[in-house]
């Protein structure tokens, strides 16, 4: 295969689009392809560890009790606008100067409008363009959540060249662009052994105070809790700052797993066979439509608004809940590294397609 130069942008929002580019990143530079990837914050600090990462300004969604605040995230990114001006006049340097042959996005604007702009073939590697170009079952309630969320995906990213989607669930494609594939795993999840333990892994994001009350009366049960502000001072509970590998072996020895509706997170749980209690961030979505597939394939509870009854609810579903993690886990089990291996094969493929001056992918 030709060697391509490769710009490689990455939303650094949460963990999950820094955790795919990791090993789609790793991918392409053993096949010998240049790469320069592109990301902030979380991204950026999980990225540079491995690459040669330009660091650009980002979009920021600021939560609070579990809710997306739209004055506060507009706020916020706006108050960054001067520093954004001046990184994206690097960032168009870069691109002079590196000249990539291809761009990827994983949901990250930037790059993907300069890539437009620029005539570089755009191939998106994300879990948001399954919303976009999959057809799937959502309640009437979320009409508007659902038209607002394709709307802003269609502003962030142009129409791309292909567009590859991880997705736990498979829905008819509606757009020769779209490739579907199962959700890519960190080689760190893969190598890892389920386990049976005596807690539950909970991870919200901050400022979500009405959990305390809830875990609160539940003593005998015990708790792990990763993204709140602190020690909540409950004798079940035990708080702790987010690291990557203790994370990762509360996930692997935990009975079940209460949390938001993160596709990556939901994605690991799945695979090691952990039950699922979602509570989608209010105003999101992408994870209102993760909770409701995972309710829809039996693996996982959706609640709105988590309570005394919901938890209950969820800890009396365990048994049933609990087979059919482990029935689906299993199977993922059986061919580890699949999913990992059916998108990078196809993005090998669509990379074998450009030629010298194309302004376009064939949509294979």
């Amino acid at each position: 295969m030709k060697v391509r130069r490769i710009i490689y942008g990455v939303s650094g929002e949460g963990s999950g689009h820094s955790s795919r580019a990791l090993e789609i990143g790793r991918h392409l530079q053993a096949q010998g392809h240049h790469v320069k990837m592109v990301s902030y914050d979380r991204g950026y600090r999980n990225l540079s560890e491995v690459f040669d990462v330009q660091e650009i300004e980002g979009l920021h969604i600021v939560s609070e009790d579990n809710r997306v605040r739209l004055l506060k995230t507009a706020w916020h990114n706006l108050r960054r606008s001067r520093q954004g001006w001046r990184r994206l006049r690097e960032l168009r340097r870069v691109f002079r100067e590196f000249q990539p042959d291809v761009v990827l996005t994983d949901f990250e604007p930037t790059t993907a409008w300069l890539a437009k702009l620029s005539g570089t073939p755009l191939i998106s590697v994300d879990n948001q363009h399954r919303m976009r170009y999959m057809a799937y079952r959502a309640p009437f309630s979320l009409w508007r959540s659902r038209l607002v969320a394709v709307s802003v995906i269609r502003m962030m990213i142009p129409p791309p060249d292909a567009a590859l989607a991880t997705t736990f669930y498979q829905g008819k494609v509606m757009s020769p662009r779209l490739h579907l594939f199962p959700p890519i795993l960190r080689r760190e999840v893969l190598a890892c052994e389920p386990a049976p333990g005596d807690h539950f892994l909970v991870y919200v994001t901050r400022h979500f105070r009405r959990l305390s009350d809830v875990l609160a009366a539940f003593p005998d049960r015990r708790f792990v809790v990763y993204g709140s502000d602190g020690d909540i001072g409950l004798p079940n509970v035990v708080c702790k700052p987010f690291s990557r590998d203790g994370f990762l072996n509360d996930l692997r020895t935990s009975r079940g797993v209460v949390a938001t509706a993160g596709f990556t997170l939901i994605s690991e749980a799945l695979y090691l066979g952990k039950p699922y209690l979602a509570m989608p961030l209010v105003g999101q979505f992408e994870q209102q439509l993760n909770a409701l597939f995972l309710e829809d394939m039996g693996l996982g509870v959706r609640v709105t608004d988590v309570t005394v009854a919901e938890l209950q609810y969820f800890f009396d579903a365990l048994p049933e809940l609990s087979a059919a993690a482990r029935k689906y886990a299993a199977a993922e089990r059986q061919t580890p590294s699949l999913a990992n291996h059916l998108i990078t094969a196809k993005l090998d493929q669509l990379l074998a397609c450009l030629q010298q001056g194309t302004r376009a992918l064939p949509l294979l």
